[in-house]
């Protein structure tokens, strides 16, 4: 072998050898960063249920995290093939409208933009739950921390002095009794697609124990506290369920013993009685005698929402509007007119006050958006699907979306859920395709 020969092989080997420790190299931190990303993700879902300052922060290491790894043309195949465009148009909207918020600091235009700043997020989320082995570490983070802040919620029922504030009811020991129980419900109705499948395989402890978990949210619900909104999106999710899971023979069946039992907690429960009464009874006094109340005053900012945006119904009044809306229309009022509120306690009148039309068709079209990407027979479909029609419903009477604890369980919820069913979309493709011709694996 000649001495040119010589070098241009050690020039190759030493070239080949580069090339394999820079591929190891960059292996050894894309695995590093999975793992982070993973142990962010964990930390974030387990704090949702109980602290807001601990998930923010984790949040936004998570995301950092993944948006490290993420290449410019990942990010658009997953915007392309989720819907992940119209909840960045939302916040795109939400941002432009703080141009024509008038009257309005800017700091309070800023803060109505934050609300939908998670969107953002949702693309890189689902990229991350596409690529992740560990997802479902994710989902047992947040059903285990259900579960420990159900047991403290029984548990400040006899101690009350154990909750968080002096000015949380017993059996809320963080947060508020509506987070509560928007997180307890969506664990006991997620959790019949296992239960179901459990029995169907004859894996019966499995089964039975799931079983259990689920009626201890559901008693938690029915005997210690419940929010108003869960007497009405509880029932359509198990409904929901029944339709499309369970045979027509059991389905009846299984109607007739969820009727039953429903009959059975109310009679039970005064904790049911005092909350579905009460609706009847606050409606009442604000009707006859102008009082104010809970239903009074949710009726009082609807007709005024309403009144708003008529007065501007295209592109709303701005980003950050509904508070100076309302402060302007109670002066010189009296009674429960007086009353003024920065959100009007229905997602559609939120958006639409401040966005107007446009805001609504978004809005919509993210929810439906999201509903057509979970239609198949499978775990990961249900999950996606049943939470956004707990926020649909619970939209209704709640700005869900925009809200902390509701808004957050939607956005990983979801990206959840979509990241899956792209990977399973991904398996079917390189399945299909013929030797040779099969795509490399998503990276780590």
């Amino acid at each position: 072998m000649s001495d040119t020969e010589e070098i241009v092989e050690n020039s190759s080997f030493i070239a080949r050898w580069k090339a394999w420790v820079v591929d190891h190299h960059n292996d050894v931190t894309e695995a590093r960063l999975a793992t982070t990303s993973d142990f962010f993700a964990v930390i974030t879902v387990a704090s949702l249920p109980w602290s807001t300052t601990i998930t923010s922060i984790f949040s936004a290491l998570w995301v950092l995290s993944v948006g490290l790894r993420l290449r410019p043309e990942d990010l658009r195949t997953t915007i392309r093939r989720t819907s992940s465009a119209l909840p960045i148009a939302l916040f795109a909207l939400a941002l432009a409208g703080t141009l024509w918020a008038a009257d309005i600091s800017w700091v309070d235009r800023l803060r109505g933009v934050n609300p939908t700043a998670k969107f953002l997020m949702m693309p890189a989320l689902m990229y991350y739950f596409q690529r992740s082995s560990r997802r479902i570490w994710v989902l047992g983070a947040f059903l285990a921390s259900c579960s420990a802040l159900m047991i403290f919620s029984w548990i400040t029922v006899f101690v009350p002095n154990l909750t968080s504030t002096a000015s949380l009811q017993p059996g809320v020991p963080v947060k508020n009794y509506i987070d509560q129980s928007q997180s307890f419900a969506l664990c006991a109705i997620v959790l019949a697609w296992p239960i179901l499948q459990s029995f169907k395989s004859r894996r019966i402890g499995l089964g039975l124990f799931l079983l259990g978990l689920s009626l201890a949210f559901l008693a938690n619900l029915a005997l210690v506290v419940v929010a108003r909104t869960a007497l009405i999106y509880t029932p359509i999710m198990m409904v929901l369920f029944g339709i499309y899971y369970l045979p027509r023979s059991i389905f009846y069946s299984a109607s007739a013993i969820f009727m039953s039992l429903i009959g059975i907690a109310w009679f039970a429960s005064p904790n049911l009685q005092n909350k579905s009464h009460s609706i009847l009874v606050e409606y009442s006094k604000f009707v006859t005698g102008g009082e104010v109340t809970s239903v009074g005053l949710r009726l009082e900012y609807w007709r005024k929402s309403i009144s708003f945006f008529v007065g501007a119904p295209v592109l709303g009044h701005g980003t950050g509007s509904v508070q100076r809306l309302f402060d302007r229309a109670a002066q010189g009022q009296t009674g429960i007119s007086r009353e003024t509120i920065s959100n009007p306690h229905n997602q559609t009148l939120n958006v639409a006050v401040q966005w107007g039309c446009i805001g609504c068709i978004i809005l919509y079209a993210m929810w439906i958006g999201h509903l057509r990407l979970f239609r198949e027979p499978d775990f990961y479909s249900w999950l996606g699907f049943i939470i956004v029609i707990q926020n649909m419903v619970s939209s209704l009477f709640n700005s869900h979306l925009f809200d902390f604890v509701p808004g957050w369980i939607y956005v990983i919820g979801v990206s959840l859920a979509a990241g899956q069913l792209l990977r399973q979309e991904d398996k079917l493709c390189e399945k299909r395709l013929p030797i040779g011709e099969i795509l490399p694996p998503p990276r780590a």
